[in-house]
């Protein structure tokens, strides 16, 4: 050892190359491992529903690699992916893009708990928004588990999208590269975005926030500006959820109605589609995937536009027009209104009207709070910030409506069914006008109503100038006076300082006893003599 070099004898040696890769990107196998679950769940529940009707049908018409295949082909329907349709009367391949909304809800769900989960390790149940709630487990990156979950289930979604493609309802590749990568991202993302405590994001976005309050408009100021800005976005989107939610529970109220009226119609095209118990079960199972739908095209109808059951063929309130004489007997297409006109046609204009007057009662209850639910009524909102946040509302509503009546349609077909169900953009536009127009009169007046009496605040921070042409003549304005400092005068001897003022306690006695006597509690204590009295001692 007399030619080993003390450097070349001490050092470690390196590390292999899987550990290394462990310590990079800690949590990358969980996160794989999860968005691969996530995606095999979702499969195998499709699989054996639709298993399950294949085996209890009279007359199956494939083995159990089409009801495979199908299964698969409906799991990226739920994604948004457009199936092509190959067994048809004409020859001619046909498009099915309506995708159940019902149906969507759990590949979404699985995909934001993914998302959370390998953020958050196994050690955390239940728990949203609260950093380090694993103990000492620390939170996984983003960056290492957002990737992770969408690669493991775009993985399982190829292969998915692979074996459907033999079947009668094949995925259309270019709609399977858009649709299924857009939606694993958006929700992986908002899981992981959770987890993380749902974070301001960027600079740009805390700027945002901060512009946002009229405090971080000026000069110097602190991290409560974003904080209230960030309170007066949060109101304005509650408000549209709230709101969104009125138009579309309205909806669902309007195609209740209407299948009740319909009735008959109903029921006869229920008993039209197919003869056996199976199918029956199929045909309702599909109905209720499809009821999310009918809501929102409902909503659509009560705002206005209303939807396409074809090329030329509008259906809304103000409309003339006829269902097309080719659409299939389905039981909710049974119970679209035949013409449009009339009392009734008219009244469904309550539903956006109730929509807006809900947005600008929460905005009006969140502007005389202040944004938040236990503060004075002195620290309300003015009369512009109530009015902006409304309007800010009002986008949010129409962009969520546009979107879901965008979401709600597709093509069910060629020539005629090539356009099936409400225009996204209309929809949007003429929400967002609604709820401006019914909703910022609600939110001024009741903000009025509410701060009735009250007394207007002082601005802080601010110094009011009083211009010549704004004060009466002869009067000069009032300056505060200067603060001169008083000159330094040197305390008395013998002065008490403040501090003896302070501990004085007038109760206080003196000791009973005398100094040479020794207090009997203290014989206990090995004959330890009080203090002496207070006083000057020479």
């Amino acid at each position: 050892m007399a030619g080993v070099i003390p450097w070349t004898d001490r050092r470690t040696p390196p590390s292999p190359l899987p550990g290394r890769s462990r310590d990079r990107w800690p949590g990358l196998g969980g996160s794989l491992l999860g968005g691969a679950v996530a995606a095999a769940l979702g499969l195998g529940s499709l699989a054996l529903l639709v298993i399950l009707l294949w085996i209890s049908s009279p007359f199956p018409d494939n083995g159990p690699g089409g009801a495979l295949r199908l299964a698969a082909s409906l799991w990226l329907l739920a994604h948004g992916v457009v199936l092509v349709r190959t067994e048809t009367l004409s020859g001619v391949p046909a498009p099915v893009g309506m995708t159940p909304l019902l149906l969507a809800v759990l590949p979404v769900w699985l995909l934001y708990r993914a998302g959370r989960d390998a953020v958050a390790g196994d050690d955390v149940e239940d728990v949203e928004g609260v950093e380090g709630a694993a103990g000492d487990v620390p939170l996984v990156p983003a960056r290492t588990a957002w990737p992770g979950v969408t690669a493991g289930y775009l993985g399982v979604g190829a292969v998915a999208a692979l074996y459907a493609s033999g079947g009668t309802l094949r995925p259309s590749w270019a709609w399977t590269a858009l649709c299924l990568p857009l939606v694993t991202v958006v929700a992986v993302g908002a899981g992981v975005w959770t987890a993380h405590g749902r974070p301001d994001g960027p600079v740009w976005v805390r700027r945002m926030l901060a512009w946002l309050s009229p405090a971080g408009r000026g000069p110097g100021t602190g991290g409560s500006a974003d904080v209230d800005g960030r309170r007066w976005l949060a109101v304005s989107v509650r408000a549209a959820l709230a709101g969104a939610a009125v138009l579309v529970g309205g909806g669902a109220l309007l195609v209740g109605a209407s299948l009740v009226w319909h009735g008959g119609a109903t029921r006869a095209s229920f008993l039209q589609l197919t003869a056996g118990w199976s199918g029956r079960c199929a045909v309702l199972l599909l109905a209720l995937a499809l009821v999310p739908n009918a809501a929102v095209w409902g909503a659509a109808y009560a705002l206005g536009p209303g939807f396409v059951l074809g090329a030329g063929h509008a259906m809304g309130p103000l409309s003339a027009g006829r269902p097309p004489a080719t659409l299939p007997p389905f039981p909710l297409l049974a119970a679209v209104l035949a013409a449009g006109g009339g009392p009734l046609s008219w009244a469904v204009g309550a539903v956006p009207a109730v929509a807006g007057v809900t947005v600008g009662w929460f905005v009006a209850g969140a502007a005389c709070r202040g944004g938040e639910p236990r503060r004075d009524r002195d620290t309300a909102w003015p009369a512009g910030r109530t009015a902006a946040a409304t309007a800010v509302a009002a986008l949010v509503c129409g962009a969520l409506l546009g979107g879901l009546a965008e979401a709600a349609g597709g093509p069910l077909g060629v020539a005629v069914l090539a356009h099936f169900g409400p225009v996204g953009w209309q929809v949007g536009g003429v929400a967002a006008g609604w709820t401006v127009a019914a909703g910022l009169p609600v939110a001024l007046g009741v903000r009025a109503w509410r701060l009735r009496g009250s007394v207007k605040p002082e601005r802080s921070g601010r110094r009011r100038v009083w211009w010549p042409w704004r004060r009466p003549a002869g009067e000069s304005p009032a300056l505060p006076a200067p603060s001169v400092p008083s000159p330094t005068v040197p305390e008395p001897a013998g002065a008490r300082t403040p501090a003896d003022v302070l501990w004085e306690d007038p109760d206080l006695q003196p000791y009973g006893v005398l100094s040479g006597e020794v207090d009997p509690f203290l014989s206990d204590f090995g004959g330890i003599e009080p203090p002496p009295p207070p006083g000057p001692h020479l």
